[in-house]
């Protein structure tokens, strides 16, 4: 991971964007010595199927049911 300022960031950024797929390196960008954003590889997501988890998990029927001393809190 490599800390640069503003200035240096805007200076060098073809460097740094080369750094960063070349090297998989993580560059923090600071204003004032304090980061502020971070410039890491892009890598896509895959998108996320529905269902997954349909007929796996069972909520028990009493789910929705607090129990009295609980409930007392609420009134």
């Amino acid at each position: 991971m490599q800390f640069v300022n503003i200035h240096d960031a805007k200076t060098n950024l073809s460097k740094y964007l080369d750094q960063i797929v070349n090297a998989h390196e993580t560059i923090v960008i600071c204003k004032n010595g304090v980061p502020i954003a971070q410039l890491t590889q892009y890598s896509k997501t895959t998108d996320r199927k529905l269902g997954l988890w349909k007929n796996k998990i069972k909520i028990n029927k009493s789910f929705d049911e607090l129990p009295k001393d609980f409930k007392d809190f609420f009134e």
